[in-house]
């Protein structure tokens, strides 16, 4: 299974945020959307991620409030992966960088986010397709002559 394989599950919904943006704007398209991230891009060019992450060090660190700063000051320098990325080795860097989210760029296009959950998700169903096809073929399988006649 790869990235891309991923992504046509998921669906095409994206958001993105400008590094100039006000912090607690794009905390709002979070919360108001429900998702744990946004896409940080500067003139068509992705140049960071915003995730809860960064947003709770923000508040920790003004003291209980996200502050006045723009996404910019809090934003993190993502790994970015390709839609042919297989979907074991996106497990192992997402698990190693301690990663939730991960943009996904075709040359200079931005695809997508995958999400640890939207990983989890799929391998979930692709083992469990796979059990089901399993039991069927053993439920199927042709009964066999005894051996020595």
């Amino acid at each position: 299974m790869k990235v891309a394989d991923i992504l046509r599950v998921k669906g095409n919904t994206l958001f993105t945020v400008n590094p100039g943006a006000e912090l607690w704007s794009a905390v709002q398209t979070m919360a108001e959307n429900d998702i744990g991230s946004v896409v940080v891009m500067d003139r068509g060019e992705v140049v960071g991620m915003l995730t809860f992450r960064e947003v709770i060090g923000k508040v920790h660190e003004n003291g209980g409030a996200v502050g006045d700063g723009t996404v910019s000051a809090a934003m993190a320098t993502p790994r970015i992966v390709g839609p042919d990325t297989d979907v074991m080795e996106l497990r192992r860097m997402m698990l190693e960088e301690h990663a939730r989210y991960l943009p996904v760029l075709d040359g200079r296009t931005l695809m997508g986010v995958v999400s640890f959950y939207d990983v989890a998700r799929a391998v979930l169903e692709e083992q469990s397709y796979e059990n089901r096809m399993l039991k069927a073929y053993i439920r199927d399988w042709p009964e066999q002559e005894p051996i020595g006649n």
